[in-house]
């Protein structure tokens, strides 16, 4: 029985855990920030609450020289996101900065999801999001992240978005989801009947 005990993590552990994460991403060790930043977008997903009282310290992780710890930081803040719109926010340029990395597709495709969650979020932040997403869009048509795009372009279009961003993103995929192929049309189509509904 004490045995089992040993085994069990309580929250005051879960805290020290993710101080230490948290510390490791302004380490002078590039493997160190990134292996940090692996284990807190981990810890987001299962133990928000715990990450959420970090939210700074992971914008502030956008801006490292690695790509790694910029894509972990940005999927960690992505699953924030939706409790934790107005402390995300400071984000926006982080992302908007990452959108069109020459160098990690990861980085760029972390970034997308990112302003697709924050823009649909409310009419303001659709407006405020929707210039980026459709460069992006025209940018990465087709390439090896398009698909992972498009399933958060779905996301976006339920969202609370405005009018006038609603109509912009129906414009940019109606073809697609008419003489599109694959899940080019597929998704294309999903994302104008969500816009219909």
């Amino acid at each position: 029985m004490a045995d089992e005990n040993k085994n069990v993590t309580t929250d005051q552990d879960v805290d020290g855990i993710v101080d230490e994460l948290v510390e490791g991403l302004s380490s002078p060790s590039r493997r160190r920030r990134q292996e940090a930043a692996h284990e807190l977008a981990t810890y987001a997903k299962s133990d928000p609450e715990k990450v959420s009282k970090h939210i700074p310290a992971l914008v502030d992780a956008l801006y490292r020289p690695e790509a790694q710890t910029r894509w972990e930081a940005m999927d960690a803040l992505t699953t924030l996101e939706p409790g934790h719109v107005e402390e995300i926010d400071p984000a926006f340029e982080g992302a908007e900065a990452s959108l069109f990395d020459d160098e990690s597709f990861t980085v760029r495709l972390a970034a997308f999801l990112f302003l697709c969650a924050y823009g649909s979020m409310s009419a303001d932040r659709s407006d405020r999001a929707w210039p980026l997403l459709d460069e992006a869009i025209q940018c990465f048509h087709g390439d090896a992240e398009y698909h992972d795009m498009l399933v958060g372009l779905v996301g976006f279009a339920r969202g609370d978005i405005s009018k006038q961003t609603a109509k912009a993103l129906a414009s940019r995929v109606e073809f697609d989801a008419a003489n599109g192929m694959g899940y080019i049309k597929s998704f294309s189509a999903e994302i104008v009947a969500e816009l219909k509904s």
